[in-house]
């Protein structure tokens, strides 16, 4: 057994990471950088993309680059999935499906809009693209190495949350029920899948729930803070490591243990 390189993701290996270049996807696209690997970075704003790319070779020159796509638009993804393809024809050996959106809304005014979006971008989307990717994640998997699916789900898919996201916290549900699906369509194809199912971290998804219930949500976490950019980097590249090539179908709650507590 390697101890030394168990951990490590190999040199020259690819990975595509939607929404990396903002958030928890900026964390797991510093982290990928940061241990070699080849990055490409896809969202709906192209600035940021290359503006997070910019910075990310500052840390690995020549190891990150911007892929931008409307994600929530089916002819978007299979555009990028056919890019990809193109730059990368020897394969895919990551996706970390990690694009999402969320809505807040009272019960009694919650739009029929919200649930349009979210379980198309949150859900629908991450199948669309996945499925596009297949035969070229098909082309980087070897026997003792498979490719690797990570989606990017939340505890709110695990548990029910105080704040009115009723679209949100279906979609991650089901987020990590496809997940589970596709691992057992997938595994025999040389590919696994599994879920991070995230609690709060600094991000602007969560900038106005940490700015106005910051503290409280610390001292309700076993752990006593939130999310750090090495806890959500270091768990995507254990799943993505030699370490994690048989880890399929998981969801791995990755919160300090706050979705245990009981609200009573």
């Amino acid at each position: 057994m390697d101890v030394n390189n168990l951990f490590s993701i190999k040199q020259g290996k690819v990975a595509l990471i939607t929404g990396g270049a903002k958030g928890v996807g900026l964390m797991i696209s510093t982290a990928f950088v940061s241990a070699g690997a080849k990055v490409y970075i896809s969202s709906r704003d192209a600035t940021a993309c290359a503006s997070a790319c910019a910075t990310l070779n500052t840390i690995t020159p020549n190891s990150a680059f911007s892929l931008p796509a409307d994600l929530q638009s089916e002819k978007e993804v299979h555009r990028l999935a056919a890019e990809l393809t193109k730059l990368e024809p020897g394969g895919l050996h990551i996706l970390i499906n990690n694009s999402g959106a969320t809505w807040g809304e009272p019960y009694e005014k919650y739009p029929d809009a919200a649930w349009t979006k979210l379980l198309t971008l949150n859900l629908t989307r991450v199948f669309t693209l996945t499925q596009a990717l297949t035969p070229l994640l098909i082309k980087g998997s070897k026997q003792d190495d498979p490719a690797r699916v990570v989606n990017i789900g939340s505890i709110d898919g695990l548990r029910v949350p105080l704040l009115p996201t009723f679209a949100y916290s279906a979609s991650k549900a089901g987020l990590h029920h496809l997940s589970r699906h596709l691992a057992v369509e997938l595994g025999p194809k040389g590919i696994t899948v599994n879920n991070l199912a995230c609690g709060p971290f600094p991000s602007k998804m969560m900038k106005h729930t940490l700015d106005t219930m910051g503290e409280v949500i610390k001292e309700a976490n076993p752990l006593g803070r939130v999310g750090q950019p090495e806890d959500v980097g270091g768990a995507c590249l254990f799943l993505c490591s030699r370490a994690g090539g048989y880890v399929n179908g998981a969801t791995l709650a990755l919160d300090g243990g706050v979705h245990l507590m009981a609200k009573i």
